[in-house]
């Protein structure tokens, strides 16, 4: 994840400045010996792979960050990112880590042992037969050629977070995982490096599991190439040479990917923002589909999955583009916002025409009741915690004034006042694309 941002971030800075990385990067050849393979289009496919490798870890990373224990030498996350033909936008694919594939015949790493095709997680070609097995798998599952594969590790992900400067990210509830030790609280927190695998690593928060740390890692991966293009990461050589040097310095990568490809890449992606980027995790027929031999796995839904893929070979967009979407986008989908109405006009009715105004644009609305005084002006409080649920209010209450309430909680309480004209439609949730893809800007808060 950490990778996907630094091809961003290349754009920013000069061949000089990223010049002799390249004997930094660890070298492999994930494409050796393959054939049969798919056909090469327009754009590049990037498999960006995190392993669960932890070797290079402190004993007080270890304890601190809920990271003991033998790691399997598995993927713990699959990406595929494509980047478009013009260079104008990235598409990220969320693979999750025990769908449900068929190996290749292949050559057992560990025994050395030929075996033939079978059944399996996907995590378990790199167990089994390494990047070469993995890419293998991947090619023949989704009919992509992939043109580079970058693989990091607990290490390198955690030292990149950090050499950043942290990462926001926004939570709408608690989040407490208790195996990976997470424990953030409702709002906005900068997340170091130790704090942000917890986040991506979690799968414990709610009944989503790993399809809900799919999301998460979107959420994160959305927040980080944000922090590059914004934080002054691009125009300051010292920082950028710094990421750079950090990431490249603990990954591994293909012998293709090197200096020349990192920046031209970054060049052409210069103008990315959020909004340039869109994501999706592979669609799921069944995320508990038992198969003898290997347990429960992830079963993908081919045919929907099948039009992502399509997609991709034509190099055309996956999510709507914000300009297709007739409503202005608000921060935080009101699916996600509570709402009391209270009446303070005297007008009968209108607290409850109001509320299901309000409830038909989708907003979490309570009974409506009367406000104790007549008011004037239509006003909204809010918990400062849930400020930019607030905002989401407000732009469907034209001209309503905003009051901070501290302690209120997470319910907005709006006083409809003799000035109120009308509720405007809002449309938080993003109208979504192919597989349900939403670009950059509209992975909101959690």
């Amino acid at each position: 994840m950490t990778a996907s941002a630094l091809l961003l971030a290349a754009g920013g800075c000069g061949h000089a400045v990223v010049s002799g990385l390249d004997t930094a990067i660890g070298r492999i050849d994930p494409f050796e010996g393959l054939n049969n393979r798919p056909k090469g289009s327009d754009g590049l496919n990037f498999l960006l792979v995190g392993t669960d490798g932890r070797e290079k870890l402190t004993e007080e990373q270890r304890k601190r960050y809920h990271l003991g224990g033998a790691p399997c030498h598995c993927t713990d996350t699959i990406m595929l990112v494509h980047l478009s033909g013009d260079r104008r936008r990235a598409s990220v694919i969320s693979i999750p880590r025990d769908s449900y594939v068929h190996l290749p015949e292949h050559t057992d790493r560990a025994t050395g042992e030929r075996l033939p095709a079978h059944a399996g997680k996907i995590n378990a070609a790199y167990a089994q037969g390494g990047p070469q097995l993995t890419v293998r798998t991947v090619e023949k599952m989704t009919g992509l050629h992939l043109d580079h594969y970058i693989e990091v590790d607990f290490t390198s992900f955690m030292k990149t977070v950090d050499a950043v400067g942290g990462v926001e990210i926004c939570s709408a509830r608690p989040m407490k995982d208790r195996y990976t030790g997470l424990d953030l609280p409702v709002g906005t927190s900068r997340l170091n490096g130790g704090e942000a695998l917890q986040y991506v690593r979690s799968r414990h928060i709610d009944g989503a599991a790993d399809l809900g740390r799919m999301q998460r890692q979107q959420r994160f991966l959305a927040a980080l190439m944000d922090e590059v293009s914004s934080g002054g990461v691009l125009m300051n050589p010292v920082k950028f040479d710094r990421v750079a040097s950090t990431l490249l310095g603990s990954v591994r990568a293909d012998r293709g990917f090197g200096t020349d490809e990192l920046v031209d890449l970054g060049k052409a992606m210069r103008g990315f923002k959020p909004s340039s980027s869109e994501f999706v995790s592979v669609p799921i027929e069944d995320p508990s589909y038992p198969v003898a031999g290997l347990g429960s796995t992830v079963k993908w839904d081919a045919a929907k999955a099948g039009r992502i893929f399509r997609a991709l070979r034509a190099d055309r967009p996956l999510a709507h583009r914000p300009a297709e979407r007739r409503a202005a986008p608000v921060d935080v989908a009101p699916q996600r916002v509570r709402v009391r109405v209270d009446n303070g006009t005297g007008r009968a009715g209108l607290g409850g025409r109001v509320t299901r105004e309000l409830r038909a644009s989708g907003f979490a609305t309570q009974p409506p009741g009367n406000a104790p005084a007549p008011a004037k002006r239509t006003v909204i409080t809010y918990d400062p915690r849930w400020d930019r649920s607030a905002r989401t209010v407000a732009a469907a209450l034209p001209g309503a004034e905003l009051r901070a309430v501290r302690g209120q909680g997470p319910v907005m309480r709006v006083t409809l006042g003799s000035d109120f004209r009308e509720v405007r439609k809002v449309r938080g949730t993003p109208q979504r694309g192919v597989g349900g893809a939403v670009t950059g800007d509209q992975v909101t808060c959690e």
